[in-house]
C-alpha cells in the first residue's frame, strides 16, 4: 500500500470513529490550553500585584460577593481593552496585575451596561446609592433592575473571617489580625454599603 493510501486510510479511520475523534480533539485542546495557559503562571505581569494595589477590605470583599451573587458581571465587564475606542471612553487599558487578588477575576467583553474597570471614584457614594436603589432616577434610559432591598439587608458579619481565610488560601496576603477583625469591620453595615465600597475601589490602584 502506498504512503498516500495509508494516509487516506488513517484519515478515514479517524473520521468514522466517534470515540477516536473525541479523544484526539480533547488531546489537541488540552495541549493547546497547556501551551497558552501554563506560561502565564510564571510571568511577572500576571502574578505580581500592580503598584498601589491592596487586598480588598472586609467590607469591599463583602461587596464583591454581593456583586457576584446579583449577577452584575452578566452586564458589566471589568476589562478595558488596549484599543483607542476603549481607552478614550473608559480610561487606561486593564492589566492583569490589577486583578491578582480577584478570585475569580471579572474580565470579559459582555457589556449591556458600561465597563466598570475604572468606576472607582468617578461618582460619589450618594450617586451609587441612588443608582442602585433605582437606576432611572439618574439615567432615565437605563434598563438595569433596581436593587432597593440591599439597603435593608445587613452584611453577614459572622461569615467574614471565613471569607478572608478562604481568600488567603488563594494567595491574597491577609494577616491574622485582618481576618480576626473582619467581622467587627462590617458589623452594622448593609449590603448596599458593601456594594458601594466595592464599586468605589475598582480601578483606584491604577489611578
Amino acid at each position: 500500500m502506498s504512503n498516500h493510501s495509508q494516509a487516506v486510510s488513517g484519515h478515514q479511520r479517524i473520521e468514522t470513529s466517534n470515540l477516536l475523534m473525541i479523544v484526539l480533539v480533547l488531546l489537541t485542546v488540552m495541549v493547546g490550553g497547556i501551551v497558552e495557559i501554563v506560561p502565564l503562571f510564571f510571568q511577572r505581569s500576571t502574578t505580581q500585584a500592580a503598584p498601589g494595589l491592596k487586598p480588598y477590605t472586609a467590607l469591599q470583599l463583602a461587596g464583591r460577593d454581593i456583586y457576584l451573587r446579583e449577577g452584575c458581571y452578566n452586564c458589566h465587564s471589568q476589562m478595558i481593552r488596549p484599543l483607542a475606542a476603549e481607552t478614550l471612553r473608559y480610561g487606561k487599558y486593564s492589566t492583569a496585575g490589577e486583578f491578582v487578588y480577584d478570585h475569580p477575576f471579572q474580565w470579559g467583553s459582555k457589556r449591556t451596561g458600561p465597563d466598570l474597570a475604572r468606576v472607582g471614584g468617578k461618582y460619589s457614594d450618594d450617586w451609587h446609592r441612588i443608582h442602585l436603589n433605582n437606576p432611572r432616577d439618574l439615567v432615565p434610559e437605563s434598563n438595569m433592575p433596581a436593587y432597593s432591598w440591599l439597603a435593608g439587608a445587613p452584611v453577614d458579619a459572622a461569615g467574614m473571617p471565613a471569607r478572608l481565610a478562604a481568600m488567603r488560601t488563594l494567595g491574597v496576603p491577609y494577616t491574622d489580625a485582618e481576618v480576626k477583625a473582619s467581622a467587627e469591620e462590617v458589623k452594622g453595615k448593609t449590603e448596599l454599603d458593601a456594594l458601594v465600597a466595592y464599586l468605589q475601589v475598582l480601578g483606584t490602584a491604577n489611578k
